[in-house]
């Protein structure tokens, strides 16, 4: 077996019996924000053409970074067939088969499928909305001698699923961030510098949660992080280590899981991992001190990057223009039926939201269920976004602004008190189709909780899952002094009284072992 790096979550896999083609992402993303770093529109020869034919096509999900429309469209042949994951929706398929692809391989939820000759894959689908309306999903790949697990940044909750299959050799994960919080949201800086600081620590916590339960000979940080190039992003990129961004690269990950004794693999675009037996051997498409200079020069690195990118940003910038609308009238039409559709998600919303952009104050005003031209109400929570942003996704009927909007990081968040999943679940299910979906799970969410099973932690007895995402907690669960962690999604509860330190709608049930 070969896996070759095609950046980003980007992946080859070539065995005897065929090659996978995983997340090919090479356009940037999200108005133009992500670019893959290192950069990928230099790979070898060999390489750029075997991802063009392919025995199979694997794409994880819907997102933007994963699922590039544009370079499928240009690239890749219609007849490839698609290693299907088993999503509740068929967006994914929808989305595919508009490209013009017709073969699809319907994979069952972590059920091993016998693609001929002994090539084994097992796709473990995640589904929460907060994940994903679309779904996310992570793949394992066996040829008969070795397996790779390609988990991308795929939080599947049940942490032993990945290697219920066998032993595994290698194992891709992400490990860094992927998301806009906190850096949106209007804090002091030394306020800022401790929630970022948290992120990235809870992200490396459940990213090695993963490593040690999947345990696999080799490790090999993917899927992050994007690099910023826009002058007006550049400083999420990290650099220093002191930049306020959640974005450290492979290098700080590798630290981590070399001191805690596991085998990581650097990798760049390019880099092929063989597995021959016991044999494991790492080749880079350029010298060991060319790629140890991408990491160690990063800021002459991306200077000469963004350098290549700055005329093609300008025009995509042009691109943003839509002519106007009434917009308030439109999102109207289309959101006070969904608003009406899902009561039990507006009331967990539980305030209304304002829309700032530019010349253009709205109001969703989710109690009431409506949307309206803003006149000094109160609201809980504000986004201030360039109207063309808005205008654009509004004319395309994006149904997911995480995906369209929010992780371009090109807008700035307030909220009044805690997060609100129930507020950002509505803004990822933008069709009566995902909100049917959305409403469902706030019902579930907003029911008395369910009993769980006991279990011991650091001289409390707790519930074992998770009231966020029922996480099991004997697995994912951190101590600190009076403080626990689920590292699935970085959730902290007050071990004293059950408090939930993220939102007030989660409590955990738990008492001092033996009282």
């Amino acid at each position: 077996m070969r896996a070759t790096s095609i950046g980003h979550a980007g992946l080859l896999i070539e065995t005897r019996q065929g090659s996978i083609v995983c997340d090919p992402w090479f356009n940037p993303a999200f108005f133009g924000s992500w670019f893959p770093f290192p950069r990928n529109d230099q790979l070898p020869a060999q390489v750029a053409d075997a991802i063009r034919h392919p025995s199979y096509l694997y794409i994880s999900h819907l997102h933007g970074d994963h699922l590039d429309e544009q370079w499928l469209a240009e690239n890749m042949p219609r007849l490839t067939p698609v290693l299907l994951p088993d999503f509740p929706t068929q967006e994914l398929e929808r989305r595919l088969r508009a490209l013009g692809f017709t073969e699809f391989i319907r994979t069952r939820a972590g059920e091993e499928t016998d693609l001929g000759d002994g090539l084994v894959v097992a796709i473990h689908p995640e589904t929460a909305i907060a994940d994903g309306p679309g779904g996310d999903s992570a793949l394992v790949v066996f040829d008969g001698t070795h397996r790779l697990v390609d988990q991308n940044d795929c939080r599947t909750g049940d942490i032993n699923a990945l290697k219920s299959h066998g032993p595994v050799d290698l194992h891709f994960l992400q490990y860094s961030g992927a998301i806009w919080y906190p850096m949106v949201y209007e804090e002091p800086v030394e306020r800022m510098r401790e929630l970022v600081q948290a992120k990235v620590e809870s992200q490396f916590a459940r990213a090695m949660r993963y490593v040690e339960a999947v345990g696999a000979r080799a490790v090999v940080p993917s899927a992050g992080p994007p690099c910023f190039l826009d002058p007006s992003l550049y400083g999420l990129n990290v650099v220093t280590g002191d930049e306020l961004s959640i974005f450290p690269d492979q290098t700080a990950f590798l630290d981590r899981l070399a001191a805690d004794g596991h085998h990581g693999v650097l990798n760049v675009p390019g880099t092929t991992i063989e597995l021959d037996g016991h044999r494991l051997e790492v080749r880079h498409p350029m010298s060991d001190d060319e790629v140890r200079k991408i990491f160690d020069d990063k800021a002459e690195y991306l200077g000469r990057y963004q350098a290549d990118y700055l005329p093609w940003i300008e025009e995509h910038r042009r691109s943003w223009s839509q002519e106007s609308t009434d917009l308030v009238a439109t999102l109207r039409a289309w959101w006070e039926p969904l608003m009406t559709l899902a009561p039990t998600l507006c009331d967990g919303v539980g305030a209304a939201c304002l829309l700032r952009l530019d010349d253009l104050d709205v109001l969703v005003d989710f109690p009431k269920r409506r949307v309206k031209v803003f006149e000094h109400e109160d609201f809980g929570f504000k986004f201030e976004i360039d109207r063309r942003l808005v205008e654009n996704v509004v004319a395309n009927r994006h149904v997911d602004w995480s995906d369209k909007l929010f992780l371009s990081c090109r807008f700035k968040a307030w909220r009044r008190g805690d997060y609100n999943e129930f507020l950002y679940n509505f803004f990822k299910s933008l069709s009566v189709e995902r909100m049917s979906r959305a409403e469902a799970e706030a019902k579930l969410r907003r029911q008395p909780d369910l009993p769980s099973p006991d279990i011991e932690l650091a001289g409390y007895t707790v519930e074992r899952y998770c009231p966020h995402r029922k996480a099991d907690l004997s697995v994912f669960g951190e101590v600190d002094g009076s403080t626990l962690t689920c590292t699935l999604h970085g959730w902290k509860f007050d071990l004293e009284t059950g408090r939930c330190l993220n939102a007030e709608d989660h409590r955990l049930h738990v008492r001092r072992a033996g009282s």
